[in-house]
């Protein structure tokens, strides 16, 4: 079967048809048997729209050649003069621009009730959000005073090791001086110590005149006696204070030396 219709030729985004007479069973952009004209839709300014051979094309309608719907329809517009076909053309892009209005009216009534629905709902659902918000910055800020806290506890841990670091060095160094410190208070103390021994000879050598006193005078013995014990235990106590007062004098002494050192050391270290 003989048909008249259009090929497609042109450029991507810029159509350009040729008005053919082909048989049905070639395929759209093939083998023609003639070609009436052709088709511009993207024509501007002076550009040719449209070319129609109209004779032609009523010596295949009565050879029995079937239109395509485009065709038809410019076979019509080719049939009119270019007044009425300028008309038809500026009625065909009035139509185009109302129904565009149209539509743009339509997305905009529906985007302002979009916009007033999601209004009303959104202050129900901004409350529970607002309150979640306000929760997480409450949890923040107790874990910021908890972190706090903890870096301040850490801080006086490590002050109060500070000062026993310092203590157990002050400590080590009284207890390395002790021993040389003992082992000259011996050699002090040894005079102290040969005075209750004379102190001893003496009683013995005074017992026959006490016995004789207390043959004589036993009513005057006993104040004699509590008299003495606190005249010999006099001496004893003076000696442990005066061993405690050395001890002491010695341990500062030693005390301020190894400062001396240290500092000795520092400098030249330094």
């Amino acid at each position: 079967m003989v048909v008249v219709r259009l090929a497609k030729s042109g450029a991507k985004k810029n159509p350009y048809y040729f008005i053919t007479v082909a048989d049905s069973r070639k395929p759209r952009d093939g083998a023609f048997i003639e070609r009436l004209g052709f088709f511009n839709p993207s024509a501007k300014g002076s550009e040719e729209r449209m070319r129609f051979n109209v004779e032609r094309l009523d010596h295949w309608i009565s050879q029995g050649a079937q239109l395509s719907d485009k065709v038809k329809e410019l076979a019509k517009d080719a049939r009119l003069s270019s007044e009425e076909l300028q008309s038809k053309l500026d009625a065909k892009k009035d139509k185009r621009t109302k129904k565009k209005e149209a539509l743009k009216a339509q997305k905009i009534s529906e985007l302002e009730a979009q916009a007033k629905e999601a209004a009303e709902e959104a202050p129900a659902e901004e409350a529970p959000a607002a309150r979640q918000k306000l929760q997480q910055k409450k949890l923040q800020r107790k874990k910021l005073q908890q972190l706090r806290q903890k870096l301040q506890q850490k801080k006086l841990q490590r002050k109060k090791l500070q000062q026993l670091r310092q203590k157990l060095q002050h400590e080590e160094a009284p207890a390395e001086e002790a021993p040389a410190a003992e082992a000259e208070a011996p050699a002090e103390e040894a005079p102290a110590e040969e005075a209750p021994a004379a102190e001893a000879e003496a009683p013995a050598e005074e017992a026959p005149a006490k016995k004789l006193q207390q043959q004589e005078a036993p009513a005057e013995e006993a104040p004699a006696a509590e008299a003495e014990a606190p005249a010999e235990e006099a001496p004893a106590k003076k000696l442990q204070q005066l061993r405690q007062k050395l001890q002491r004098k010695k341990l500062q002494q030693l005390r301020q030396k190894l400062q001396q050192k240290k500092l000795q050391r520092r400098s030249s270290s330094s």
